[in-house]
């Protein structure tokens, strides 16, 4: 410890962190309290001002918390603060088929605001986050790989209801796979 440490505001930032992530593990919650205090020592601070700005760097407690909490998701339960998020990703992912299929513009549009929710969202881990993009790109793929079959005249109609259950389908699988996931 140094002075630095023993400064209020320090202090109080330090313990309102250790409060807010009473729920991770003890060794994950010293690392995380250790690499803040480094962080602050490092950083040369040492007036009161110069504290606030260091500290407001780093975000608020309650912010620091929720990102080491949301590292440790994927072993453990997914944060309850998520799950509005979660659905509407996958409501957002679920419905990109139908709409590029009705409106490809609207579709698109669908689909990327669910990847980027989908990828930004701490629910879920790399893997998950790979399948439900793969869920969702597969649709535009086929589309268009339909869509030049059916310039050069080789899609006939089973063809064409293949890739409706698909489009409605894959997408729609991927979020039913996403929720499922969010909800552990």
């Amino acid at each position: 410890m140094n002075a630095t440490d023993q400064h209020p505001l320090v202090a109080a930032y330090l313990d309102a962190v250790a409060r807010e992530t009473a729920g991770l593990p003890a060794d994950r919650r010293a690392e995380l309290l250790a690499d803040l205090r480094e962080h602050i020592e490092v950083s040369g601070a040492e007036g009161e001002e110069q504290l606030r700005a260091v500290l407001a760097g780093l975000g608020e407690p309650r912010t620091v918390a929720a990102s080491a909490l949301a590292e440790e998701a994927p072993a453990g339960r997914a944060p309850v603060s998520g799950t509005g998020r979660g659905r509407l990703t996958a409501i957002l992912l679920g419905a990109s088929g139908v709409l590029l299929l009705l409106n490809p513009w609207v579709g698109a549009l669908a689909l990327i605001a669910a990847l980027v929710l989908l990828w930004s969202a701490p629910l879920w881990t790399g893997r998950q986050k790979a399948l439900g993009t793969a869920a969702g790109v597969a649709v535009p793929v086929v589309v268009l790989l339909g869509a030049l079959l059916g310039a050069a005249s080789r899609i006939g109609i089973v063809e064409l209801l293949l890739m409706l259950v698909f489009s409605l389908g894959v997408p729609m699988l991927g979020a039913v796979l996403l929720l499922r996931a969010a909800r552990r």
